[in-house]
């Protein structure tokens, strides 16, 4: 199938054809601003499936709105009516088009080429009325409000707010590739004779930049977002898709003594906290029990010995462990324990704890094993 895909290298388009391209489908056509304009009749004459994703938001000129949205979009139906060419033709438009606008009209008026087109030709046609879009490689101060926060908050640059409370209907890139692929394989979901993604977002103006500044404080207090919310989710993965390529890492603060060192990796309210903890060989940390407060010991590097002893016993319980074979122990309550080094080199141990810690409320209280 030959697929011809307008506006290739914008936004949608990039992602749209690295998504084909990972769905086996290689035979792609791609056109854009930079191309040969003889290339268009010639994919028109080609094409199985149109993705008409190019058009103008932003021009310098209002003029150029009915040039882009309109004027390209007539050509290239022309260009498959020279043919006679049915290949179904998709086509982006906006929710502005419901606007009195100069860009609202030229998009109004697209989708009208796009119906008549329908009844003259047979062709199926799918015209899809897209929210505010988001997700990486959008353009920053261009097409995406969500991208221009991130870029900003990633470079400790402000952003503009002119009315916090304003809601915006946000809809994903991934959510977008997913439904323009049911197109492509004739299941659109459609609605009142538009094509629509299910999927959308919605989030007040401040909102949104709150939660994306809380993902740069993130590593500083090393908070997890809340990956079970779908939008929180979708907006971090863009968040990280805008950091400077400078500044994909971060330090961590490490409580180092002459045991080894103790790390802080990540925090979650509802899951707890994960730390890396070093120790040097014939060094033993621990000693100590817990109410309520429960840990899980993972050594990835060196060799260990995890002991336990129920407070009120005198029998010891012991636990090899080494990176050679990767295993989880659980860190019951009510039972002292500890981690001793009997190995040659730094033993390595992630640890997770169902809490993070509070030393106002330790839950950790001294006895050795």
């Amino acid at each position: 199938m030959n697929i011809l895909v307008t506006g290739a290298k914008g936004f949608v388009g990039k992602n749209l054809i690295a998504e084909l391209k990972n769905k086996g489908y290689n035979n792609i056509l791609e056109f854009s601003r930079e191309s040969d304009p003889a290339l268009l009749e010639e994919y028109a004459e080609r094409c199985d499936f149109v993705f008409h994703l190019a058009g103008v938001n932003r021009p310098k000129d209002e003029s150029e709105f009915m040039k882009g949205n309109y004027d390209f979009t007539s050509t290239l139906l022309d260009l498959l009516k020279k043919y006679k060419n049915k290949a179904p033709v998709l086509i982006t438009s906006s929710i502005q088009a419901l606007r009195d606008n100069p860009y609202g009209r030229s998009k109004r008026a697209g989708e009208q080429l796009l119906f008549n087109y329908d009844k003259k030709t047979d062709a199926k046609v799918y015209v899809y009325r897209l929210p505010n879009l988001f997700g990486k490689w959008s353009k920053p101060n261009y097409n995406s409000v969500v991208a221009t926060f991130c870029h900003n908050v990633a470079r400790d640059m402000d952003i503009q707010i002119n009315n916090s409370d304003a809601e915006l209907n946000l809809c994903y890139i991934d959510d977008v590739l997913e439904e323009f692929v049911r197109a492509l394989e004739d299941n659109p979901t459609v609605d009142n004779g538009y094509c629509v993604v299910p999927i959308t977002h919605c989030i007040r103006l401040g909102e949104l930049a709150n939660l994306i500044k809380s993902f740069k404080d993130s590593r500083s207090n090393l908070s997890v977002p809340n990956m079970d919310d779908a939008l929180t989710k979708k907006l971090y993965s863009t968040y990280l898709s805008f950091l400077p390529e400078d500044k994909f890492s971060y330090d961590l603060k490490m409580n180092v003594d002459n045991r080894g060192s103790f790390t802080e990796f990540m925090r979650t309210p509802e899951r707890g906290q994960v730390s890396v903890n070093v120790s040097k060989p014939g060094i033993t940390k621990g000693n100590h029990w817990h109410h309520t407060k429960n840990e899980k010991f993972l050594v990835v590097s060196g060799e260990g010995l995890i002991r336990f002893r129920k407070i009120d016993s005198d029998e010891i319980i012991e636990y090899r462990v080494s990176g050679k074979k990767l295993q989880i122990v659980d860190i019951p309550t009510g039972y002292t324990h500890s981690i001793v080094n009997v190995g040659e080199r730094d033993l390595v141990t992630v640890m997770w704890a169902n809490e993070c810690f509070d030393p106002d409320k330790p839950d950790t209280y001294f006895l050795e094993v």
